[in-house]
Formats: C-alpha cells, structure tokens, sequence
C-alpha cells in the first residue's frame, strides 16, 4: 500500500465571479505513488500546481476529479483517518499569539485526541532547538522560532506521513542543519517524508526520488539519481566583470558575475571560452562541473529545451 497516491487528480478554478467565465486548470490528470518510508520530492517553478496538490492532500481543498489517499485512507470519504496519519508543515507563518510553544504543542496534541505526551513534547523541543523556549510567548518568538513550533506541532501526533510546504523558506542556515537532521533521522525510523522546496541542493541531497510539475502537470518521475544521469552535459562554469554579448547571453545561466554554460564535450567548453575572449573578456576561476539537479529541473521547465549539442563558432555564433 502506498503511503500517498493521487489518482488522476484535477483541479479548475474561476478566474471570475461569472459561471460561464474562464476556467484556469491548476491539475491536470496528476497520478503518482508515494512508497512507505520513502522521501519524496515535489518540485516546479511557482504556479506549477503544487500548494493545490498540498491542499487537496490536506483536505483544505477538493479536487475537482480525481481522489488522493493516504495509507490507503480517502482524504475526502476518511477524512478522519487520513488526517491523524498526515503531518503538514504549511509555508506560511500561522501561529496562535496568546500561548506559549509548550501549550501551543499540549492543545495540538489535544485536537488529536493525545493526553500526557510530555516525554514526546520535550524530545521534539530538544531536537528543534527549542527547550530554551519552552514557556515563551509565541508572539516574542522570531520568524525561525516559530517555524520550529510549526514543525513540533505537525509532528506532535507522531504521524506516519509528513509533509514538509517549503519549511525552510526564509530561515538561517542553523535552522535548516537541525531540521534536516531531525527529519532524517525521522525517515530512518520509517516515516515517509515529502518535501516542496525551492532549493533544489536540498532536494538533490535528501529526496530518493522527485516528481516536476509544470502548468498542473508531472513532467517528470524518477529517481534523483536517474534523473541526474540522464542530464545530457557537463557545465562549463567561470566569473566576469562585463556582460556577455546577446548571442551568448542566450546560451548562458547568468547569476551575477557568474556565467554557466551546458558543454557536451571538449569541443564546446573551447568554443565558449574562445568567444568570451573574443569579445574582450576575461573569464576567471573557470571549472567544470557535473550537472545538477537544478540543471535538469531548468532543461525541464524551459520552453524550449535545447535536445542536440549547437556548435559555436569563434565569435559565440550559433551556427
């Protein structure tokens, strides 16, 4: 039995108040199984689908066909059960400012029915780094502390699913070490994680496999390592102080001084680096690197993903 499984999920929205106005598809025809005890990652550029396909499975919204199921359990006809298994950890900031974080974590025990979990409570506040905050107010917390009172609470039930909506979005680089950990270690134990997260380097390290979404639909499912094989090149990577011609900008993934290019082999990295000094540039700390996740996920998402290896002449022209 699958610890997730979207069954030919689909979901239309309004885009006004009208009934006869246009329909805007955020799903269409989703289908895929999440394995017990597996880490999964969700991944798309923003509009891709993916907070609908989070709050279906949370029961905050209904498909408009399809069906989701997690454990085996409908989140719609069991909704009950399905909630008791799943732990959601949700991207926005909602806290309740008249608790402190131990009794925030007592009364979202409670909604679940679970009394006297102290022991549990305290395990959670010592690997979320937050024993020291225990009797504070959640309203003097900082932006990090609260989305670790928001990870304890979604994990206070011990649910054997977690669901993690971009939980590191925006926090210090402490934050994210210990709840990877924690999270990890979870996992290990037998929990199914599946994560949504804009960083990609997480997914790469954490996720065994990862579905892309784009306009509503998966273009890709496969395991990380399989998807990282089947990337079709190397990157030539290296700094400028001026910007590229356009011809080659075109070609180019530019992030600040730093400019990366696709290089299929020997051949294209020397015609590269010949057009940059072409045109009277100099590029410095130069390497070549495997591609990576981030590479496959922007081949993906681009309109036009380049198939075939385009040779350029010395002048950086696509010929």
């Amino acid at each position: 039995m699958p610890a997730i499984s979207f069954k030919s999920v689909s979901k239309t929205y309004s885009s006004s108040r009208a009934a006869s106005g246009p329909v805007v598809k955020a799903l269409d025809d989703v289908s895929f199984d999440i394995r017990q005890g597996e880490f999964f990652g969700l991944l798309g550029p923003n509009g891709a689908g993916k907070t609908s396909l989070i709050s279906i499975l949370a029961g905050l919204s209904r498909a408009t066909s399809g069906s989701v199921e997690v454990q085996g359990s409908d989140v719609v006809r069991d909704y009950a059960a399905a909630r008791r298994k799943l732990g959601i950890v949700p991207q926005e900031l909602v806290f309740d400012p008249f608790f402190t974080v131990r009794e925030a974590l007592r009364i979202q025990s409670g909604y679940f029915g679970i009394k006297k979990n102290n022991d549990w409570i305290d395990e959670l506040l010592v690997s979320l780094g937050l024993a020291d905050k225990a009797n504070a107010n959640m309203r003097q917390l900082s932006g990090g502390m609260k989305r670790r009172v928001l990870v304890a609470q979604a994990l206070v039930h011990k649910p054997q699913v977690i669901v993690l909506d971009e939980p590191t979005a925006g926090v210090d680089v402490e934050l994210r070490q210990t709840l990877w950990q924690f999270i990890a270690k979870l996992n290990k134990q037998g929990s199914t994680v599946l994560l949504t997260t804009h960083y990609l380097e997480e997914a790469e390290a954490l996720c065994s496999r990862i579905a892309m979404l784009k306009q509503g639909k998966v273009v890709a499912l496969a395991q990380t390592s399989e998807l990282l094989k089947a990337a079709s090149s190397n990157v030539l990577r290296f700094k400028i102080d001026s910007e590229l011609p356009k011809q080659l900008a075109e070609r180019a993934r530019i992030t600040g001084r730093i400019v990366q290019f696709p290089a299929h082999n020997a051949r294209e990295i020397e015609q590269y680096l010949a057009a940059v000094r072409e045109a009277g540039l100099v590029a410095e700390d130069v390497e070549i690197r495997k591609a990576d996740l981030e590479d496959v996920f922007l081949d993906l998402m681009a309109e036009k993903a380049v198939k075939e290896p385009v040779a350029l002449n010395l002048s950086g022209v696509a010929l």
